[in-house]
């Protein structure tokens, strides 16, 4: 019972701890305040709060996920896979100052992130849907880091 407990809570919070702990990593180098931005930009403080929200929408569509579904190995590993090339645009972006680079990749996110929609819809539909937000945020990060890297 209490290993169920655990489980429980490790799906549901591991893309927030691990988002707090990229945040963390890449803080002394953000220049979000300095760099040239796109329209439509929003003020920095705003992602902070934007990405605990998303985490949290990943970390309990994952839960409800695996206590609803039967386990299918290639959802797993598209959904931590996924998580970790979210958290490594971060550092691509802040501390290595990859701008290309991190429009690819955040290609590569997004492709992974509609397979593990498809994947969602085919398992247990109510985490297809709350992945929704995920999506629309990365499609609007996309267009933020194709303008930071043609504006920069």
């Amino acid at each position: 019972m209490q290993n169920n407990i655990l489980k429980n809570i490790f799906y549901l919070f591991f893309p927030l701890l691990c988002g707090s702990l990229v945040g963390l990593l890449i803080s002394n180098s953000m220049d979000y305040g300095i760099i040239n931005k796109p329209l439509l930009s929003p003020p920095g403080f705003i992602f902070p709060i934007v990405w605990s929200i998303l985490y949290l929408l990943l970390g309990l569509s994952y839960y409800l996920y695996k206590k609803n579904s039967n386990d299918n190995l290639t959802l797993d590993k598209v959904y931590y896979v996924g998580l970790f090339v979210n958290l490594l645009w971060s550092v691509f972006f802040f501390i290595l100052k990859w701008r290309l680079f991190t429009i690819f990749w955040t290609l590569l996110l997004l492709g992974l992130v509609i397979y593990l929609m498809y994947l969602y819809f085919k398992s247990y539909k109510p985490s297809f849907y709350l992945n929704i937000p995920y999506l629309i945020w990365l499609l609007f990060a996309t267009y933020l880091t194709i303008g930071v890297y043609i504006l920069n």
